[in-house]
């Protein structure tokens, strides 16, 4: 299997937390800053697709910029494809951390998004 991808935002205090965790396990991992390399449309679509997650999942809903861009009131009328759009414009829209767990032998991957101590351990440790 080769590294999961961890998108985290580097003033993130969960992403600080899951980076301690992965670290803890001794995880290893790609790391991405979401602000200085954001996702981009293709992938989020890709991510959202493995997840099985709704769209509204990813974003970042108590973040400044989901707030003053009132996405609480416009989102419901948003189609997935233009959800991803607007995501992939601001790295700050995007709930962090994300993290992309390949697949074994060219399945999809496995999409965190979000940190649950309990989510991870089931997926990222092996007895």
């Amino acid at each position: 299997m080769t590294e999961p991808l961890f998108i985290c935002y580097a003033r993130c205090s969960t992403c600080a937390r899951a980076r301690a965790w992965l670290d803890g396990h001794g995880i290893a991992y790609r790391e991405r800053d979401i602000r200085e390399d954001n996702p981009n449309a293709d992938e989020l679509a890709f991510w959202h697709r493995a997840s099985g997650l709704p769209i509204r999942r990813f974003f970042n809903t108590s973040g400044q910029l989901y707030r003053a861009m009132r996405l609480k009131d416009r989102l419901p009328g948003l189609s997935d494809a233009e959800a991803i759009e607007l995501l992939a414009t601001d790295g700050m829209l995007v709930r962090r951390p994300l993290l992309v767990v390949p697949g074994a032998d060219g399945d999809s991957p496995t999409v965190l998004v979000g940190f649950r101590e309990a989510q991870w351990e089931q997926t990222l440790v092996r007895d």
